[in-house]
């Protein structure tokens, strides 16, 4: 699909109920969804979407990664579509990119669904966020990604460790450094109070921090899964299957 900046690789599929449309984490892609996809399909239509610069979508030809622009994506792939209504889910990055969209059309989304979303970025030292920007422009910045995220691969199956962490190497340096800086600016807490719909967080221990969006917004239901790492839905997804369906029959 065409977006104003460049192609958008949608993984489209299933009829009937109100679509759901996932975006994956920062050097995510659509494949972490398959199981929820394959799973969701059976009753209801289910779109994935790769956002700019990650998996098979261009990189921005005006180089714009602003948490912003990437739901700028998810306008695109939606309207694109025809979707009127719809529930996003969102994991890490993309649960920062699913709270920007709700934020800005409140009516057009039946609910929202995060897992595990990324924390309030601007609550880093500007100093250190302007270190970690300067460190992913240079060759080392796969490393770098790679021994900030071992904490939250801890605890998952060797064979999910690695495919993340080669899923991010594989991401162009310039995607993956815009995914991650586009969180040092964004305020999560206006696009939450702006919506006011059916909404849940799914948060591991990882996300247990002030600027944890359920810390931040004590309004915002949210539940916590045990034992997984950061990447739940390649860890648990009966688990993540089970609560999207639990939350799903709360959305009209």
């Amino acid at each position: 699909m065409m977006g104003s900046k460049g192609m958008l690789n949608v993984d489209d599929g299933g009829v009937g109920g109100l679509p759901v449309v996932f975006v994956h984490s920062s050097a995510g892609n659509t494949t972490h969804w398959a199981a929820q996809l394959s799973y969701l399909r059976e009753h209801r239509r289910a779109v994935a979407l790769d956002l700019r610069g990650h998996g098979k979508s261009e990189l921005p030809r005006d180089g714009g990664f602003t948490v912003e622009d990437f739901a700028r994506d998810v306008g695109t792939v939606v309207e694109g579509l025809g979707l009127q209504r719809f529930v996003l889910v969102g994991h890490s990055l993309g649960g920062a990119v699913c709270v920007a969209y709700a934020g800005a059309h409140p009516d057009r989304v039946a609910g929202l669904f995060l897992l595990d979303p990324a924390s309030d970025g601007r609550s880093m030292p500007a100093e250190q966020a302007q270190g970690l920007m300067s460190v992913l422009a240079t060759e080392a910045w796969s490393a770098v990604v790679e021994e900030a995220w071992g904490p939250m691969l801890a605890p998952s199956r060797p064979e999910v460790r690695e495919r993340v962490l080669s899923e991010m190497r594989a991401t162009s340096q310039e995607g993956v450094r815009g995914g991650l800086g586009a969180l040092l600016d964004f305020d999560p807490v206006t696009s939450l109070r702006r919506y006011s719909g059916p909404r849940l967080s799914v948060v591991t221990a990882f996300n247990e921090e002030p600027g944890s969006y359920h810390h931040l917004v004590p309004e915002l239901p949210h539940a916590k899964v045990e034992g997984t790492g950061h990447w739940v839905q390649l860890d648990a997804p009966d688990e993540v299957n089970r609560l999207l369906d639990g939350f799903l029959a709360t959305v009209r």
